[in-house]
């Protein structure tokens, strides 16, 4: 059972997800799940397809912005899109969440919807170290 950790009332992030996690992410009112993880990176990892159906199962809406190492410009809009779009809180998973909120972050940097220093904290409260990702110039 994945950790789902709170960044902000409407977004928060998880390591890997089982298959099993989306009822209970459906059950604590996420709307819509992002999977930012590439299909293959391990062998025993559901691939999007199956976390897709158990999420739709679930109710919930799901989408699949696969990110490898750091996140494209063309990445961080397509999340930020799909989270303009959401209907309510959003759970965002990857291997360790970092690609996830790393992303995010991006993207409310980039949109001038949130200072470097906020991000780094509320990262910092999530259990991620944002500095790097933000990093000033």
């Amino acid at each position: 059972m994945s950790e789902f950790r709170k960044v902000t009332d409407s977004f928060s992030v998880a390591p890997q997800i089982a298959l099993g996690d989306l009822a209970r992410a459906a059950e604590a009112g996420f709307v819509l799940v992002i999977n930012n993880r590439p299909d293959g990176e391990v062998p025993d990892q559901p691939t999007s397809a199956e976390v897709e159906a158990a999420a739709k199962a679930a109710g919930l809406d799901y989408a699949h912005i696969p990110v490898r190492g750091a996140p494209t410009a063309e990445q961080v809009v397509e999340e930020r899109a799909v989270l303009a779009g959401a209907k309510g809180p959003v759970l965002a998973f990857c291997r360790s969440g970092t690609r996830s909120i790393v992303t995010w972050s991006l993207g409310e940097a980039g949109a001038g919807a949130r200072s470097r220093d906020e991000l780094v904290k509320l990262g910092q409260a999530a259990g991620y170290d944002l500095s790097n990702a933000l990093a000033s110039g």
